[in-house]
């Protein structure tokens, strides 16, 4: 997942990722300096290399073993980015199948729906001595680094992150992704997907508080593990476990919910 404020074209991404672009392919997208650019890439977390002549995603020729990958989740009290925020963020970094760092937060908020408490149990109360938006993006920007973002439905913490960061006045994200939900969907065989569910019926953590965000974070990163473990050994790379994630076949799902009392089958 890429900002809709990066220069290149979907096409050009894609070759950046997999085969490489092209040098006047490259300068053709770029109205600043072209070493500029690439540094101002490098620093929203986007690393791109130069290798035989073209130019590729540095995740391009990182084995998954040597990569550092951040486990990302957020609460928020509501979905939309112009009224609503970031009420609480954390995120572990993992490499070779390790926790290596992490992050956690609370982030000061005026005004929770009491619908949002109910869900997260965190009221506006809990988060008064918490530090502002500002202070956590930037704690966090540092923290991700130019790791791999993971989260469970990746769509929605990676934009509304970056989003966030640009409220505060920061560049947005460019760091690559990858969504444990559709890597589950291709390495797991599970009735359902939602992170609750899998954590259920795979007891990927025993102690987990859903909705509060460390909580939900130690339960993607057993997942992750456990897809990663099921991945087919031709996947070698950052952008090998990408793809995949995206295009390969997902599993057939159960005809029955396996944690149903009045599954036939049980």
């Amino acid at each position: 997942m890429l900002s809709n404020d990066f220069a290149l074209d979907s096409k050009s991404i894609h070759k950046l990722s997999s085969k490489g672009l092209c040098l006047e392919r490259l300068k053709e997208q770029v109205d600043d300096d072209l070493d500029f650019s690439l540094e101002l890439w490098r620093s929203q977390g986007l690393d791109i290399k130069k290798h035989h002549g073209s130019f590729y995603f540095a995740t391009r020729f990182i084995p998954i073993r040597d990569a550092e990958f951040c486990i990302v989740d957020i609460e928020t009290n509501g979905s939309k980015i112009d009224k609503h925020q970031i009420i609480e963020i954390a995120a572990v970094k993992v490499k070779d199948g390790k926790i290596i760092d992490s992050y956690e937060s609370l982030v000061k908020c005026k005004e929770i729906n009491p619908h949002i408490t109910e869900i997260t149990g965190i009221n506006a109360e809990d988060t008064k001595d918490a530090p502002n938006l500002k202070k956590v993006m930037y704690d966090f920007k540092i923290f991700l680094g130019d790791s791999i973002f993971v989260a469970h439905d990746v769509k929605f913490d990676y934009r509304f992150i970056s989003l966030s960061m640009q409220k505060v006045g920061l560049a947005p994200l460019l760091n690559r992704s990858l969504c444990s939900l559709f890597l589950a969907e291709r390495t797991i065989e599970s009735y359902r997907y939602a992170l609750s569910y899998l954590n259920e019926s795979l007891n990927l953590h025993p102690d987990a508080t859903h909705h509060r965000a460390m909580s939900d974070v130690l339960t993607t990163y057993e997942l992750f593990k456990l897809s990663l473990k099921n991945l087919d050994k031709s996947v070698k790379t950052v952008e090998d476990v990408i793809k995949f994630s995206k295009e390969a076949k997902r599993l057939k799902r159960p005809k029955f919910d396996p944690l149903l009392e009045n599954n036939p089958e049980n």
